[in-house]
């Protein structure tokens, strides 16, 4: 859409206002941006924009509100700045953005292969990270690190065996720091992914067809585990743990795109529709999506900014697949 406010429906626009209500950190501004973007909120956008601008790092980082070690969460505001550069003629908000890329391309802490780590005091990449970095690489025309990004992560944190992404991998110790397939880090792959797709150029097919063989097999190995109410377990294999929310929404947010796009068969969306079922269900009367993995520790079910933001890029994808 391209009009400057979207309509939309009262239940979407309770979630929207509650996400604007709450204090965000870098990635929670970034993907907050990222779902007004995808709804056609292109005003809101552009404020969100310059905020994050307002708050950026000498060394480019975007919406850092405190002192903070994030390396790829700050790029998840480079899409939405670097649309509200275009379309209102801001130069510094492109200068903003050119900062911002400049710090993931060169200045940025990585591995000896190149992949970026997730904080600066830790030499740690996280499965987070394929949804912060390289959807705004690949549309800020750098398409081929976006790629080479996503072979590192997936490198170090696809399990073979589970057919699933363990969540951290630590570089000092060469052993995981936590191994377990974190449903919403999976959720960040699977929406990173997706989102990295569309941005490819045309001479890049190989690399389109392999993003998308990675992306359907995340979301089949995740489906075993779905739940007869449609949502999945904190860490999907461990039904120990507690019932969350945002995996299905992210989940659902992945295979309406994909469905859109061609590149998943339109039997996904049987499973799609029961996520949005019950995601839809666990939206309060002040708009607030309960059951997800929750701010601020992540440790329990709750609410979260991210939570609020993928209900809302469920629902641009799902609109955008029905319209």
């Amino acid at each position: 859409m391209s009009e400057d406010h979207a309509v939309l429906d009262p239940m979407t626009e309770k979630v929207k206002l509650a996400m604007l209500a709450m204090q965000r950190h870098s990635w929670e501004q970034g993907v907050a941006a990222q779902a007004l973007l995808e709804l056609g909120d292109t005003g809101t956008v552009v404020v969100m924009a310059r905020e994050a601008a307002m708050y950026q790092a000498a060394d480019g980082r975007l919406a850092l509100v405190a002192s903070d070690h994030a390396v790829t969460d700050p790029g998840a505001n480079g899409e939405p700045v670097l649309h509200a550069a275009r379309v209102s003629g801001d130069h510094t908000l492109q200068q903003a953005a050119d900062r911002m890329l400049h710090y993931l391309l060169v200045a940025a802490p990585r591995t000896a292969d190149g992949t970026l780590y997730h904080l600066t005091n830790k030499r740690q990449v996280w499965v987070d990270s394929m949804y912060m970095a390289p959807p705004f690489m690949a549309v800020a025309g750098h398409a081929h690190e976006a790629v080479q990004q996503i072979e590192g992560f997936r490198r170090l944190l696809w399990d073979e065996q589970k057919q699933l992404f363990s969540h951290m991998w630590d570089d000092e110790t060469h052993s995981f720091r936590r191994k377990d397939a974190w449903g919403v880090g999976n959720g960040w792959a699977a929406a990173g992914l997706t989102r990295v797709i569309p941005a490819l150029p045309a001479s890049m097919p190989d690399e389109r067809t392999r993003l998308c063989d990675y992306v359907r097999q995340v979301i089949d190995s995740l489906l075993k585990w779905q739940r007869s109410d449609g949502l999945f377990h904190d860490v999907v294999d461990n039904p120990d743990t507690f019932v969350e929310t945002n995996l299905a929404q992210m989940l659902a947010y992945a295979i309406y795109r994909g469905v859109k796009a061609g590149w998943l068969p339109g039997s996904y969306l049987e499973a799609a529709e029961r996520m949005r079922q019950a995601a839809h269900a666990k939206v309060d009367d002040f708009g607030l999506v309960q059951g997800v993995c929750g701010a601020p520790n992540f440790d329990r079910a709750g609410t979260a900014t991210e939570g609020q933001a993928f209900f809302l890029l469920m629902e641009a994808a799902a609109r955008d697949l029905y319209a």
